[in-house]
């Protein structure tokens, strides 16, 4: 297999001429905290006013988590590793994974950024308004949305922190086989359960 450019500076590439453009492609690692966990506070509260039974926004929230764990997933797969031929859209790709792939340890491009993660918040909030039952989406989004925010930090941990054993361990171990050894397996980053299920796994984990 060909060998891709990997730069291992943790400083960042510029991408845009536009210093607008350029601020908006990059964010401290806390930020997307500070965003959606009053999101996840908000969604709690008004889940309750509204009538939303405990035991049922428990279950909600579990299926929001679980359903966001697949969606991490899809997107990263199919989404992100889509590679297209035209010169626009594979600036695109660059612009929302290629880059990753090419500096992944740029400490302000391991977050999913506010200009890109709000807008695809919103659109699954109102996705999932329309497809569940009246008030279940102020269980079930608030598990989907710290499903999401899992993902954010521990993507960062993975690539800047350094796990003694365990758990992280292995998951920084899988992420890095993904990076370092094949990027068209391995798609899972805060849990490797569905490579396992859809048979993108490495057959063999190194030891590291």
């Amino acid at each position: 297999m060909a060998k891709n450019f990997v730069s291992n500076s943790q400083e960042s590439v510029r991408m845009f001429k536009s210093d607008f453009l350029e601020s908006l492609s990059k964010v401290h690692y806390v930020v997307p905290i500070i965003i959606f966990v009053p999101v996840i506070a908000v969604c709690t509260y008004f889940a309750f006013d509204k009538g939303l039974g405990f035991g049922t926004y428990i279950g909600m929230f579990l299926a929001g988590l679980f359903i966001w764990t697949l969606t991490e997933y899809v997107l990263h797969r199919f989404i992100f590793h889509f590679v297209p031929k035209a010169p626009w859209a594979l600036r695109l790709h660059f612009i929302f994974h290629g880059v990753h792939h090419d500096y992944p340890s740029d400490a302000k491009r391991l977050v999913m950024p506010p200009s890109a993660s709000i807008p695809l918040a919103t659109g699954f909030y109102f996705l999932f308004n329309a497809l569940l039952p009246t008030h279940y989406v102020l269980g079930f989004f608030p598990g989907f949305i710290l499903g999401y925010l899992v993902y954010d930090i521990s993507h960062y941990a993975i690539h800047h922190f350094n796990f003694k054993g365990g758990f992280w361990k292995r998951i920084k171990q899988h992420h890095m086989l993904h990076h370092y050894q094949d990027p068209t397996k391995g798609y899972g980053v805060s849990s490797p359960i569905w490579d396992k299920i859809f048979r993108s796994d490495f057959i063999k984990k190194q030891n590291g």
